[in-house]
């Protein structure tokens, strides 16, 4: 293993170039008199969705759109949640729609999501979306962090076109719509992915045999240096609490990746926090955007 620290992928900075293209988007729209309209609706009192939450509604009151924020009791039912839903649908000031989760376990999350009016899913998570992004249809919204983690590397200049990526994790909200995604004909994709998890065979073999890693597992410092060949370039999804009794709030957030020891081996790599999640954020408030464009 080389002494050489990998490059940061600044998230941070690469969303402020986002947000400068979306004012001017924005104004654009205004003088049209349309201002774009984002409501979030949150279920019960998880504190960490508390903190999703105030951070979008900030960053929608900042680029100056329409922020709608609900805040609903643990105690609502899937057909009161689903009839606010249907509010918003026919919300004219609302673009798009997002209800933060995860919810109380009463309430069915993809039923609630099969409810929105598919031109508000800004998540991009409702079946028409999803079946847009397999066939390449512009049109459609594609899930945020996966919209993250693409502008990320063309930002950044990273060779997506033919190189092999290797995606850990398959969930609906990462994994399979960023496989989708980086596997599409255009500019911004044409890579080889494959899709690995807890149950491959084989896996650090073919996490090595990677140009570009994408750690969406869930699991604290998971991705270690022998996962990892010299010179690949690693994108961390995950943030993780982990108890650390020296740090005075009781814990310390860290991603799926060991960044200590793979930082030494990896030629680019994004730091948690300060690298996925400000794009997430800055992907949200484009779909919403696309949203308010596509009204018109």
């Amino acid at each position: 293993m080389t002494n050489k620290v990998a490059k940061l992928i600044d998230g941070r900075a690469i969303a402020e170039k986002v947000y400068v293209d979306l004012r001017r988007e924005i104004a654009e729209l205004k003088a049209k008199g349309v201002i774009p309209g984002l409501a979030v609706v949150l279920v019960g009192d998880n504190p960490a969705s508390r903190a999703y939450v105030r951070s979008k509604d900030k960053m929608c009151r900042e680029l100056g759109l329409h922020s709608v924020k609900l805040e609903l009791p643990e105690s609502t039912t899937h057909t009161e949640l689903r009839a606010r839903v249907g509010e918003l649908n026919a919300d004219s000031r609302i673009h798009g729609i997002l209800v933060q989760s995860p919810t109380p376990e009463h309430i069915d999350e993809a039923a609630i999501v099969r409810a929105f009016d598919p031109r508000k899913d800004v998540d991009g998570f409702h079946p028409e979306n999803v079946a847009k992004l397999v066939l390449d249809d512009p049109s459609g919204f594609v899930p945020c962090t996966p919209l993250g983690v693409q502008r990320l590397l063309t930002e950044t200049k990273i060779e997506i076109d033919g190189a092999h990526v290797v995606v850990l994790g398959r969930s609906m909200i990462v994994g399979k719509p960023l496989a989708l995604l980086l596997m599409q004909k255009n500019k911004n994709g044409n890579a080889t992915v494959t899709v690995v998890h807890s149950r491959s065979r084989n896996l650090a073999a073919i996490t090595r045999s990677a140009d570009i890693v994408v750690a969406a597992i869930g699991r604290a410092e998971f991705l270690k240096a022998d996962h990892v060949r010299e010179g690949a370039v690693v994108i961390d999804v995950g943030i993780n609490r982990v108890e650390d009794a020296a740090n005075e709030r009781g814990y310390r957030l860290v991603g799926d990746v060991a960044f200590g020891e793979v930082s030494r081996k990896a030629s680019a790599i994004t730091p948690v926090p300060g690298g996925v999640g400000p794009m997430t954020i800055a992907m949200l408030m484009s779909n919403t955007v696309k949203a308010a464009r596509q009204s018109l």
